[in-house]
């Protein structure tokens, strides 16, 4: 199969600094794929690069076939960064309507969003005022308004307590389930099993990739973070 994303040779400087080293990596499309690995390892920064905001050294970044940033992406990719992504003087219906007049999108969409990611009861609350679970659910909302064939979440769930965070990752398998493409960034490592597939950076550079399980086979170990940690040494 096609991937939904596929990176190669990827290099990128910031201040100076080479953040990413040569990455060449798959995405697999209809799947969850977790890019894990601990702060300052690059995450963000290819997150920057597959959505099209990234200056880069080298490489290339396809995305749905095509370069990275392109044009006809806009409406194919949704995207919710670490900071909030929302008005926090507007409800929530109002930062909907509002992106979704950015976007073209049709009024029924609204809807449909909101009762994807289950804003029923908040839609009319400003966003200031919710809390850090609701607001990253409006976020959400605002990214799936163009009906998006890949959605690319940096940390979505950081700062969220543990039963909030299992409400979302029950939404992004969701997500998944109807046929979209889930990219999710985390330095936290027990998340990692609740993905499909794994990509593991450390000190902008990749680590590993495959399932959990298969990972889990590669170092005979069950627990996902003592596994990473194996991996890296080795490449160390």
């Amino acid at each position: 199969m096609t991937p939904a994303i596929a990176v190669r040779e990827l290099c990128v400087r910031r201040g100076g600094a080479l953040v990413l080293d040569d990455l060449a990596l798959d995405v697999q499309a209809g799947r969850v794929t977790g890019l894990l690995g601990p702060n300052g390892a690059g995450k963000s920064t290819l997150i920057r690069c597959i959505v099209g905001v990234q200056i880069v050294e080298q490489g290339t970044v396809s995305v749905l076939g095509e370069p990275a940033g392109s044009a006809g992406l806009r409406i194919r990719v949704g995207y919710v960064t670490q900071a909030p992504s929302v008005y926090l003087d507007l409800t929530a219906r109002e930062n909907l309507d509002y992106f979704a007049n950015v976007l073209r999108a049709p009024p029924a969409r609204i809807d449909e969003a909101i009762a994807v990611v289950g804003l029923q009861q908040a839609e009319g609350k400003l966003v200031g005022r919710l809390s850090g679970g609701q607001r990253a659910r409006v976020s959400l909302a605002t990214a799936l308004l163009g009906e998006p064939d890949l959605l690319v979440l940096d940390e979505p769930t950081v700062g969220l307590d543990p039963v909030l965070r299992h409400e979302l990752w029950g939404l992004f398998r969701s997500l998944a389930a109807q046929g979209k493409t889930i990219l999710v960034s985390s330095h936290v490592m027990d998340e990692a099993g609740r993905c499909d597939d794994l990509i593991l950076l450390r000190d902008g550079s990749l680590v590993a990739t495959g399932t959990p399980a298969g990972l889990r086979a590669q170092t005979g170990l069950d627990d996902l973070e003592q596994a990473f940690l194996r991996l890296a040494e080795e490449r160390a």
